[in-house]
């Protein structure tokens, strides 16, 4: 490859998380001459719609290339993913490296078939660990760390992790949090979407509730519990339970759907955009989820979150103060609820790097090492 022409990097991404998380850097990329980028899309989310949606809103570009994958379990979407995304990498130019962020299935299917081809992975969000072998999102963080070249990390304890499993120091890059980027660039937007003021609330005078993990809602027994929590809360304050495409089916499965439409004080909508989600969390008093995007992104924002897990792979959401992992029993839930809400939210002190140039500086790191 001549040292003058634009190295080629692929970036891809699978899930909507994954657009926030990619968003500033694929803009950036873009603008770096030395650079020239494929964007892959391999649509791990099947709700196109929504998608593209999301595309719009973080004003990401049209995919360069988009996969076909049909639904299946882990095992077999990773399979596929794999697949396919081998065959992709035929068609485009020679490739320095491959760009992945995060946990997702497509994360892990597209490390793989990068290292098998000889082609250099960077791993954007490495290092994060929850020590839980039973999410499938652990099993495609460790693995896809182990084989990256380079490890983009978000905190200090990401780094740790990193080299208590041997990663090579040389290897590991701490730059920050890339969504973070995202959610502050786009915060002054998010702000003309009114979202509470659409669903009839005041400012802090509502709490936000998702819950879509595996581990959570494909459980009952763990699932009536979660279920009960919105339920609950809104005996205290109005809810807004932007609900999960996995999350409805598995209450109408375990007959507990009329329950929660029973609940005078929840609405449950629709996922929304990214945007309006954003102004949403923003202007609410309490946070319950189980998203792990959304602990760090409370961080930011100063609004207390109850992250409803028995661990988080993403601790410095719990040591600045904004986060606390209350588990999936209802009664442990309901007193940590009311703790919170008897508590006025305070000042909270954004991890550091956490800045808004998380981009950049993975930017800067490519640029010294691909070159």
């Amino acid at each position: 490859m001549s040292s003058k022409a634009p190295i080629h990097l692929v970036s891809v991404v699978g899930t909507r998380p994954n657009f926030v998380k990619m968003s500033a850097l694929v803009s950036r990329l873009r603008e770096t001459p030395r650079f020239r980028l494929t964007l892959l899309h391999t649509r791990q989310h099947y709700d196109e719609s929504l998608s593209e949606i999301f595309f719009d809103q973080l004003e990401l570009p049209v995919p360069d290339v988009r996969l076909e994958i049909p639904r299946g379990s882990h095992a077999g979407q990773t399979a596929d993913t794999m697949r396919e995304f081998d065959s992709a990498l035929d068609g485009l130019p020679e490739t320095a490296a491959v760009i992945v962020v995060g946990d997702v299935n497509s994360t892990l299917a597209a490390a793989l078939v990068a290292v098998k081809r000889g082609l250099r992975v960077a791993h954007v969000e490495a290092g994060l660990r929850s020590f839980n072998w039973s999410m499938p999102e652990e099993i495609n963080r460790v693995i896809t760390d182990r084989i990256s070249d380079f490890l983009f990390t978000p905190s200090e304890d990401a780094d740790q992790n990193l080299l208590r499993e041997g990663i090579p120091t040389e290897r590991i890059h701490r730059i920050g949090n890339v969504m973070i980027d995202t959610l502050l660039s786009h915060r002054e937007k998010a702000r003309h979407c009114r979202s509470a003021e659409k669903l009839g609330l005041g400012k802090g005078a509502y709490a936000v509730v998702t819950l879509h993990r595996q581990e959570n809602v494909d459980h009952p027994e763990i699932l009536w519990g979660l279920a009960r929590a919105p339920i609950e809360t809104s005996r205290r304050l109005p809810v807004i339970f932007p609900i999960h495409p996995r999350t409805r089916k598995r209450l109408a499965e375990y007959k507990l759907w009329s329950a929660l439409e029973d609940a005078t004080g929840v609405q449950v909508i629709e996922p929304m955009g990214y945007l309006e989600f954003l102004d949403l969390v923003a202007d609410s008093r309490l946070v319950l989820t189980d998203s792990g995007g959304l602990q760090e992104e409370t961080t930011v924002l100063g609004v207390p979150c109850l992250t409803l897990r028995g661990e988080t792979e993403r601790p410095i959401t719990v040591s600045h103060g904004s986060n606390q992992v209350v588990g999936v029993e209802e009664a442990k839930i309901l007193a940590a609820l009311d703790s919170a809400l008897a508590e006025q939210p305070g000042e909270v002190a954004v991890p550091p790097l956490w800045d808004g140039q998380a981009a950049d500086r993975v930017v800067k790191v490519l640029e010294r090492v691909l070159t």
